[in-house]
Formats: C-alpha cells, sequence, structure tokens
C-alpha cells in the first residue's frame, strides 16, 4: 500500500515543485507574488529587440530627414534648369513685362551718349546712324546748363512742388485708407470706395477742365459771385496759388487710387490683434496707434522710398497743360524744361543733359532714403 502510493506522492511532488507556464501566467493574472513574477519572466528578450530596433529606427529617421532635405532643396533650389522648370509658367506670365521695361526704359537709357555730343539728327539720313557721326565735345552741354538761370528755376519749382506733395497729398490716402477700414458696413465701404477711385481713370485734360469749370474766371464760383455783387476770380491763371492749385489737383485725381495699397495692407492685420488691445482698455485711438499704424508702417516706408525717388517728376502732362495759363516762371519744371529745350526748340543734347542729371540726383535720392530706411528698421525696396 505504502509502495503504491510513494510514486504518486513524489509525482505530485514534482507536479507542485515545477510549475508549468500556464500556471505561472494565471498566477501573475490573478495578482500574484511580484517576486515570483519577476523571477518567472523573461525581461532579457526585450532589451535585445530594443537594442536591435534603435539603431534601425535612428537609421530610418536619417534617411527620412534626409529625403525631407532633399526634396526641400530641390522645391526651394536647385541647379537653374530644375528652378527654371518650377518657375516657368510664372517666367512666361512676367516676360511681357519685362520686355516692356527693356524696351522704353533700359534701351533708351543708351541715348544718353548725345549728352556729350552736339546731336545733329539731319547729319545722317538715320537717326541712329547720326548718333555715331555726331562730334564730341564732352561736358559743354553740361556748362552750359549748369550757367542757365532757366534751368536753376526749374529746379526749384519742382522741389517747391514736390515738397507741397509730399506734405499735403502723401499723407491723405493713408488716412483715408484708415477712414474706409473703420466702416462697418461692407455697402458703405464699396460705395465710398468707388467714388474715390472713379477720378483716377479721367485723363488730366478732363480733370483741369473740371477745376476749370469750377474755379476759372468763367467758373460757376466766380459767376454765382458775380451774380450777388461780389467780383469774380480766377484762380486758373493766378501763379501765386498754382502749385496748390496743382497738388489739389492731384488729390483729387489719385488719392482714391493709392489707398488701395494701404487697404490691402490693413486686410492682412489679425482681428485678434484688435480684440485683445480692446481686452485690455485700449480705446479706438489706442488702438489705432499701436496696432493699425505698427502694420502699415512698412508700407509707408517703401511707398516714401519710391515717392522720394519721383521727387523731380512731378506731372509732366498736368504741368504742361496749365504752362501757358500762369507762366514759364511758375510752372517751369524739370520736365517741361527738358521738352521745351529738347522738342520745341530741338537742342537734344542739351535737353539729354538735363534729363541724365535728373536721372542721376534720382537714383541718389532713392538710394539715400532707402539707407534712411534700413536704420528706421524698415527693409525699403530691397533688403540689406
Amino acid at each position: 500500500m505504502a509502495h503504491s502510493t510513494t510514486p504518486g506522492a513524489a509525482e505530485g511532488t514534482a507536479s507542485a515543485s515545477v510549475p508549468s507556464a500556464a500556471s505561472t501566467s494565471v498566477t501573475d493574472a490573478a495578482g500574484g507574488d511580484p517576486s515570483s513574477a519577476g523571477r518567472t519572466e523573461t525581461p532579457a528578450v526585450e532589451p535585445a529587440a530594443d537594442s536591435k530596433s534603435a539603431p534601425e529606427s535612428r537609421t530610418s529617421r536619417a534617411s527620412k530627414a534626409s529625403r525631407a532635405s532633399k526634396s526641400t532643396k530641390a522645391s526651394t533650389g536647385g541647379t537653374f534648369r530644375n528652378r527654371f522648370k518650377r518657375d516657368r509658367t510664372l517666367i512666361l506670365m512676367t516676360l511681357p513685362a519685362v520686355l516692356l521695361v527693356l524696351v522704353f526704359n533700359y534701351i533708351p537709357i543708351l541715348g544718353n551718349v548725345v549728352a556729350f555730343q552736339e546731336y545733329d539728327p539731319y547729319i545722317s539720313d538715320n537717326g541712329f546712324i547720326a548718333v555715331f557721326e555726331s562730334p564730341w565735345i564732352g561736358l559743354e552741354q553740361f556748362n552750359r546748363l549748369f550757367e542757365d538761370s532757366a534751368f536753376w528755376d526749374a529746379v526749384q519749382n519742382t522741389l517747391v512742388l514736390f515738397s507741397l506733395q509730399l506734405v499735403l497729398f502723401f499723407p491723405i490716402p493713408i488716412l483715408l485708407a484708415l477712414l474706409i477700414n473703420s466702416v462697418i458696413r461692407p455697402r458703405v465701404r464699396a460705395v465710398s470706395q468707388a467714388i474715390l477711385y472713379l477720378p483716377h481713370f479721367f485723363s488730366w485734360v478732363l480733370v483741369i477742365t473740371v477745376f476749370q469749370q469750377i474755379f476759372g474766371g468763367a467758373g460757376i464760383i466766380a459767376q454765382t459771385l458775380r451774380q450777388h455783387g461780389y467780383e469774380g476770380f480766377d484762380l486758373m491763371t493766378d501763379p501765386g496759388i498754382f502749385k496748390f492749385l496743382v497738388t489739389s489737383e492731384g488729390v483729387w485725381k489719385d488719392a482714391g487710387w493709392g489707398i488701395i495699397v494701404f487697404l490691402a495692407a490693413l486686410a492682412s492685420v489679425s482681428p485678434d490683434l484688435y480684440e485683445a488691445a480692446a481686452m485690455d482698455g485700449a480705446g479706438r485711438w489706442r488702438r489705432m496707434w499701436h496696432v493699425t499704424l505698427p502694420a502699415l508702417r512698412p508700407v509707408i516706408a517703401l511707398l516714401l522710398v519710391l515717392r522720394v525717388g519721383d521727387a523731380l517728376t512731378v506731372g509732366f502732362e498736368q504741368i504742361l497743360l496749365q504752362r501757358d495759363a500762369v507762366g514759364p516762371g511758375a510752372a517751369e519744371v524739370l520736365d517741361t524744361y527738358v521738352w521745351w529745350n529738347g522738342v520745341r526748340n530741338q537742342d537734344f543734347s542739351y535737353a539729354a543733359a538735363a534729363g541724365l542729371i535728373k536721372g542721376v540726383v534720382s537714383l541718389g535720392l532713392v538710394l539715400a532714403a532707402n539707407k534712411v530706411a534700413h536704420l528706421m528698421g524698415e527693409q525699403g525696396v530691397y533688403k540689406k
């Protein structure tokens, strides 16, 4: 009896001393002894897997980063052929404008050579060949120019007109843009913009005719004064106020068109900035000073640099149409001076010398104004 029970006990002891994997997992799942669970697990396998997968993951990340950098380089740079292939549509779109600028702006620069000649277009049947056959006289045309008092009068009138337009005309588009931007109703804003834009599409002949019918000697204001026993006036022929008259005409014609750029800049301002300023207690004027004007500052700096570069160009057609009414003493500017001497008097070399001086001075003004913009922290026409 004892002999028959001993093997069974031994088997029971063996089975109890060597637990199966299933019983171990059940014990662990049932919340058994943590120490026994830790002894039965084989954690050495996971670090081995990590040690293999870690280099592989680093390699895969490096390859992905390399591919991303290559794709970024291909999209933003690369060879000239790749960039041309990428941007060929944009290049084809801008090609007509580039050709126009090349033909009408850059190629005529070569004609400035006649400023150093005694150019005679009749010396040859071909005016282009006449440039090569005309005699060279060096700086004689420039000496004539600097000794001509009419030239300096034209320079003075040009600078006075530029100063008035810079002070009286340049801020008006900014103020109009702020005013229109403050209007809440979209319909009112659209009608206001249309009314302000409309005069830009009028020719200078029509603009001057409108002013003549209002402020001229036979205009509606003068006739109304005469009908009520007062003496009439004629502002269109008064040399003393001619410069203010020209500035007023420019404001009426182009102020509405000038606000387009400022409205576009205001449209890019995030409404969150206005909401944050309002929550901080900023009123309407404080929001305009600390949010709106800083958003317009880069655009104002850019347009101011361009306006300074146009300091010697104050409106050729506008002034030429009114030159005879007030006389050359009040209306002669550099553009009309060049036209009068070069086209009317056919002194081409002398007019070319005046135009060359104007171009060089304008270029210097642009560079100086752009430098000032850089000192003020703005980009200007080009970056540093």
